[in-house]
């Protein structure tokens, strides 16, 4: 599968434009990681976003405790660090390669000059943002209650 059919089935990239995945197919960089490699940590600065095209991860958070909770796992098709690439702030989870994983990675730098140049490309994937911070939330108050 090529990386323009890959995007298509990622969530936040579903509802772009032919030319638009193109393009953003072209600026991506696939990257290898062994059972066991950390592809994100906690703290650190968003450097790019993680579209896992075979493999799965394990997505921790440590607490102010110094606890790590496992919070999620994701594996082909999923989408990691989208939050931190938009919005400059640090990582707030570590992912941690739990197979042979191979990625997509899309460089922040890259993916909001393609914005700039293509701002529609941002208004396309704006809902899907919004879509994922809420059920982030929802998923947040449910476990508080």
């Amino acid at each position: 599968m090529d990386k323009e059919q890959l995007l298509a089935g990622v969530s936040l990239f579903a509802n772009l434009q032919p030319r638009h995945l193109k393009g953003i197919a072209q600026i991506c960089t696939e990257r290898s990681y062994k059972a066991g490699d950390a592809l994100i940590k906690q703290g650190e600065e968003g450097i790019g976003l993680f579209i896992i095209t075979k493999g799965r991860v394990k997505i921790e958070k440590t607490n102010p405790n110094g606890q790590s909770v496992e919070i999620a796992s994701n594996g082909a098709g999923d989408i990691l660090g989208e939050m931190a690439v938009l919005d400059g702030a640090p990582r707030t989870a570590t992912v941690t390669a739990i197979e042979n994983t191979d990625v997509l990675i899309l460089a922040s730098w890259e993916f909001n000059s393609f914005l700039k140049t293509h701002p529609e490309v941002a208004i396309d994937i704006l809902p899907i943002v919004v879509k994922r911070f809420r059920e982030t939330n929802d998923a947040l108050i449910g476990i508080r209650m």
